[in-house]
């Protein structure tokens, strides 16, 4: 067995149970070790995909969400640009931003998708600010808007530049006021529960795969029980601590795509990685402090250690080119003339203006000693946004029958090659709303009263001999990815890729089956499987599209990085 055929583990189980009638309130049950825990909606992930959606569904049912860690550390958090939606109709249309996200995405994007989230956006920012989200506004009380790469117009709504954050908080504070929403942090989901967990046989090419709900882990106490579901929603987000430079906090590792593709789920556009162009440069950190695109947009300029402007060489929108031609433009500078970074220049702006509308920048640059009104910003690319994941309708359903997937780790198609600066943050919760619709229209076509679903059993495993085989190959995942499946790729990078990650897969594999499970190894599992995908799907794409740079396939008429 290798990783090229990943198939489930088995294991041997045993289960009591009694059945559910169906009541709004959450079951639990004790077997003589374990729970079995039955909801109405599993939703495994909590940021503002996932939040968002327990928020819609709750009334209906009950609804447990599962963190694996605190509620302030999802994706979202960190998120400082903002969202993005057309609210000033007198110089913007939906047709503009359909062709802004289109053109962005090498047009490689679903225009279905595209036009689902670009007309239902407004609605969707009425109903954050209802949530309690507070953007910015003028003088006047109109939306502050910003520019970001790629956008014709000025339509991103923020507020300062820790947009994340403050969704992130109002979201938290709604759910927790939820009578309907048990909050479990600090769990993690270990596999979600299909027909091979009853003794079926699942193949890519089985037609009816259903989810019933999944195996969580409790961190605190190291048990993992059995959470039965009528309907599950996957909103794990990213896979950016698979590289091993990042802006996404290191929970992202890919899980629930690496357990929908275990599962036999079908998982798409892999290949595209999004490397943020403006990284704060600071060895050490990981992860990497983002520089939001919004400085860009508001006049910051890129330039070389020694002050040349360079975004000239490669494209006429200079700094507000679309994210993966700066990406590439900057790692070409590096590599041509051996620099660690390139630098961002906002010194030629007012003060006291970029400190008001950049706070967080700001103080963060001056704890280093940058003061960004007098010197220049030193930053990198770093892996950032998945644009590919487990591959979803219009109304967010998997292949997978009861598993809805959205936000980060989902593919909706509205990205294609490469994301639009701020759709992401507006796309989760469209399609968290879109899922919740659907879900409430199917849910009573289902019960939670599975009594053969066997108990994840652990009986006579032992705990990993030596951690450092697990951290170990965690920091051996994310070299293998930065350095051959980064932001140019080659033929020979990624067979390099495939060979290792092969090696560390058939290491690991021996370890979890011989050990009590763990969020260190589940973590490295997921890790190794999400890395697999980028790697697979990158090699398949035999041409340079989108956020997919090879060397093999370079596209005509433009400058080839090294």
């Amino acid at each position: 067995m290798n990783i090229f055929s990943v198939i489930f583990i088995p294991l041997i189980f045993r289960l009591e149970s009694e059945s559910r009638d169906g009541a709004a309130e959450a079951a639990v049950f004790k077997t003589d070790r374990k729970m079995i825990q039955k909801y109405d909606f599993l939703v495994i992930g909590a940021g503002i995909a996932g939040m968002s959606f327990a928020l819609k569904v709750a009334g209906r049912g009950s609804v447990a969400l599962v963190s694996k860690s605190g509620l302030e550390e999802a994706n979202t958090y960190f998120a400082q640009g903002g969202v993005a939606s057309v609210t000033n109709m007198t110089a913007d249309n939906f047709e503009k931003h359909v062709e802004d996200t289109m053109v962005a995405g090498d047009y490689l994007s679903a225009r279905a998708a595209v036009e689902k989230v670009v007309h239902s956006a407004p609605r969707q920012i009425r109903e954050l600010i209802g949530w309690g989200v507070d953007f910015d506004r003028d003088e006047e009380g109109n939306f502050d808007l910003h520019r970001e790469g790629g956008h014709s117009e000025s339509r991103i709504l923020h507020h300062k530049d820790n947009t994340g954050a403050e969704i992130q908080n109002s979201l938290m504070r709604a759910v927790k006021r939820h009578p309907g929403i048990t909050v479990c942090e600090n769990h993690f989901a270990v596999e979600i529960l299909t027909q091979h967990h009853l003794g079926v046989e699942v193949t890519r090419q089985t037609k009816d795969i259903q989810c019933f709900g999944a195996y969580v882990m409790d961190m605190r106490t190291g048990r993992i029980d059995t959470f039965l579901s009528k309907i599950t929603l996957m909103a794990t987000g990213g896979v950016g601590a698979v590289y091993q430079t990042t802006t996404n906090p290191l929970a992202a590792t890919g899980d629930g795509i690496a357990m929908v593709y275990r599962a036999k789920g079908t998982v798409k556009d892999m290949e595209f990685v999004q490397f943020h162009p403006t990284a704060l440069y600071h060895p050490g950190d990981r992860p990497s402090f983002l520089i939001t695109e919004a400085i860009r947009g508001y006049g910051g300029q890129l330039r070389t250690l020694d002050g040349r402007e360079f975004m000239h060489k490669y494209d006429s929108r200079l700094a507000l080119a679309p994210r993966d031609i700066v990406a590439r433009a900057i790692d070409s500078e590096m590599k041509n003339r051996g620099d660690d970074h390139v630098c961002l220049d906002v010194t030629h702006k007012d003060a006291e203006e970029t400190k008001r509308h950049f706070p967080n920048i700001y103080r963060k640059c001056l704890a280093l000693g940058i003061d960004i009104t007098k010197d220049l910003i030193p930053v990198a690319p770093a892996a950032h946004y998945l644009c590919g994941g487990i591959l979803v309708d219009l109304d967010g359903q998997s292949s997978i029958r009861r598993l809805y997937a959205v936000g980060e780790c989902a593919c909706t198609g509205l990205h294609g090659g490469n994301r639009l600066a701020s759709n992401s943050l507006i796309e989760a919760v469209v399609y968290a709303d879109a899922a919740a619709r659907h879900s409430l229209d199917v849910i009573d076509r289902y019960d939670c009263s599975r009594e053969n679903i066997p108990e994840w059993d652990d009986k006579g495993m032992r705990s990993p001999e030596e951690m450092v085989l697990i951290t170990q190959s965690i920091r051996e995942v994310g070299q293998i990815m930065s350095t051959y499946v980064g932001i140019v790729r080659s033929n020979l990078r990624l067979k390099r890729a495939w060979t290792r990650l092969d090696i560390l897969y058939e290491e690991t594999e021996s370890l979890f089956k011989r050990s009590i499970a763990s969020k260190d190894i589940c973590e490295l599992r997921n890790m190794i499987n999400t890395g697999y995908l980028i790697v697979r799907q990158a090699i398949e794409r035999k041409e340079s599209r989108g956020l997919h740079y090879t060397l093999d396939y370079p596209p005509q008429n433009n400058t080839t990085p090294k």
